[in-house]
């Protein structure tokens, strides 16, 4: 069984490396600093966000398509106003 601090390392890690240089960016800031503060449930739904793939992610943070409902909780609202501070 995958500790916590192992798993927030790993989803550090991921979201610096999504493949898209803006998503990097965008993932690899929100997750230094949000995800140690995150409940589980909620690095539950980071996980399944970043599942979905950067190009996914980085157009429904722009605004270019809809989230699906399932995907649309606290967290992508974390991630949608820190991209406003950047």
């Amino acid at each position: 069984m995958e500790t916590r601090d192992n798993r927030i390392r790993r989803l550090i890690y991921q979201s610096c490396y999504t493949g898209t240089r803006e998503t990097d960016l965008l993932l690899g800031q929100f997750a230094n600093k949000y995800l140690i503060t995150l409940e589980d449930q909620q690095l539950d739904e980071y996980e399944a966000l970043m599942s979905q793939g950067d190009q996914n992610i980085l157009t429904w943070v722009r605004g270019d398509s809809k989230i699906p409902a399932n995907l649309d909780g606290k967290v992508f609202s974390l991630i949608k106003d820190f991209k406003t501070t950047l």
